[in-house]
């Protein structure tokens, strides 16, 4: 159990504000990140974009919708001046499970404490959160330091890989075996969610706490995606493999693909833990899909639990770009360190209304070790008794004697 950190009165904590944006871009300059590497809208790497349309992100957090918590920043400002940032961003569509995605803190001010400081406030304050994730590098030692301090446990090891184009050309080139390849649609929503709690232990499963929601895309989502598309140049195409058999999906692949080349396509590959073979099948798939549109490199990432994976991608040369520790907390934690002793007092109070008020006097009905420590002579029946008749009852056709 993590001790509470001192408490700060002179440091306030409330929501991103507009006229906070050009003080968070001075912080980024010197600041301490612990930064989210799969955010898709973090404040370091999209900080223009996040400048241009704060507007709208403001707007879209007034009213319940898929992209309400797009932007959901607090800083963290003392005596008027902002001494850090942090930004979360719900992990599933329940909302169930959240994650951090980028904390900055001026070195000036004390990292531990203020990123301590704006943790536990999105702990306490984000009611629908269960569950707490983040994701930081293997060798950010004082990142993982803040984290663990403030009770994240390891979870898994992720690994980013990248092909580059001539590899992908090579890949390209083998013609792949997948006769039951499918488009993806809302319809399959049951199938895919089937193949991704299968393709993952039950202690990851249980903290990403996926369902069928979170394979569907509604309209407005859609159009949302269709606009985003149009703005970055880029295109998604998905499919999975079917199999009629088990009447099962049993590969499925993603790929976000750059239209001018100036950024690198990202795919996401999962495959069912006992149809490993699906591995060079689909990488020949998405090569061949990679082909049509200008050379990049191609970037997907692998789990410590997937090992086939990765001895796949290294055995056809991709190149590990970085590393990183998926860490997680459960938010049932804060209730144990924030008040077992008020807990305890409430039972003590319950419990000493139930004593009794006196001594319980003996009633008429004796429990059998009660006869245990009586005489043999109180046990056995007297002769007296025994020679005694009990009259018998008398017939209701007897008349009585005149």
């Amino acid at each position: 159990m993590t001790s509470s950190p001192p408490e700060d009165r002179n440091l306030e904590i409330r929501p991103i504000q507009y006229r906070d944006l050009e003080a968070i871009e001075q912080l980024l300059a010197g600041a301490f990140t612990a930064v989210n590497p799969s955010s898709p809208l973090c404040i370091d790497r999209h900080f223009g974009q996040i400048r241009q349309f704060f507007g709208w992100l403001k707007c879209l957090s007034w009213f319940p919708n898929p992209y309400q918590n797009l932007l959901r920043a607090y800083v963290a400002h003392r005596n008027r001046n902002i001494e850090g940032f942090i930004q979360v961003s719900p992990f599933n569509r329940t909302a169930s499970t959240w994650r951090v995605d980028r904390v900055g803190t001026n070195p000036a001010s004390g990292n531990m404490d203020v990123g301590t400081s704006l943790l536990r406030y999105c702990l306490e304050n984000i009611w629908e959160a269960r569950t707490w994730l983040v994701e930081v590098g293997v060798g950010d030692v004082q990142a993982t330091g803040l984290y663990r301090h403030n009770g994240f446990q390891p979870l898994a090891q992720m690994t980013y890989w990248q092909l580059d184009a001539e590899r992908l050309q090579k890949l390209g080139e083998t013609e792949p075996n997948l006769p039951n390849l499918m488009p993806v649609g809302n319809a399959d929503a049951r199938l895919l969610y089937q193949l991704d709690t299968a393709a993952m232990p039950p202690l990851v499963r249980q903290v990403f706490d996926r369902h069928m929601s979170d394979f569907k895309i509604s309209l407005f989502g859609s159009l949302v995606r269709g606009c985003k598309q149009w703005f970055d140049r880029t295109e998604t195409i998905s499919g999975y493999v079917f199999e009629p058999q088990r009447k099962a999906a049993i590969g499925y692949f993603q790929m976000r693909l750059s239209r001018d080349g100036s950024t690198p396509h990202q795919a996401e590959l999962t495959v069912h833990p006992a149809y490993t073979w699906l591995y060079p099948e689909l990488l020949a798939q998405m090569a061949r899909i990679v082909g049509e549109f200008p050379e990049q490199s191609l970037q997907l990432a692998s789990t410590d639990y997937q090992a086939e994976r990765e001895e796949y991608l290294e055995r056809i040369g991709a190149e590990p770009i970085e590393r990183t520790l998926l860490m997680c907390r459960s938010v049932w934690h804060k209730l144990r360190e924030t008040k077992p002793a008020s807990l305890e007092w409430q039972l003590q109070g319950v419990l000493s209304g139930l004593q009794p008020v006196r001594k319980p006097l003996p009633g008429r009905m004796m429990c059998w070790e009660s006869f245990q420590h009586l005489p043999e002579d109180h046990l056995q029946p007297s002769e007296e008794a025994s020679n005694r008749r009990v009259p018998k009852p008398k017939k209701s056709n007897d008349r009585p004697s005149e």
